[in-house]
């Protein structure tokens, strides 16, 4: 029989452990997506539908490989985090567990290939 009470039982960060610290990642990210969406959409728009050589030269110049990386990065890593809240909402028992893992790998795995791709053409 456990002897606590109440105020000891809800002393702590909460049920998850780790929401305070989720929700401000989610609202970084969101801040950091408005910034670099518009930057991205004006700094790539223009050579869409280039030819390929004219493609690697437009992304060997930093700025728009730094800013294509940093869109990719933080919107990929935004959508683990969005995902993994509808996960932890919607499903349940130990399907909640592997697609939270599964989501978490294949966010991880986009990004790195989104990176590897990038600096690629970069270099």
């Amino acid at each position: 029989m456990a002897y606590l009470t109440d105020s000891k039982r809800a002393a702590g960060l909460g049920a998850a452990k780790t929401g305070t610290e989720h929700h401000w990642s989610m609202m970084v990210s969101s801040v950091a997506l408005l910034l670099l969406v518009p930057l991205f959409v004006f700094t790539v728009g223009p050579v869409i539908g280039s030819s390929h050589g004219e493609m690697v030269a437009y992304f060997a110049k930093p700025f728009p490989a730094i800013i294509t990386a940093l869109t990719l990065t933080v919107s990929l890593m935004h959508f683990k985090n969005g995902a993994q809240t509808l996960i932890e909402d919607y499903v349940h028992g130990p399907a909640k567990k592997l697609t939270i893992i599964g989501v978490i790998c294949l966010s991880y795995a986009a990004a790195g290939t989104a990176l590897f791709s990038i600096a690629r053409i970069a270099l």
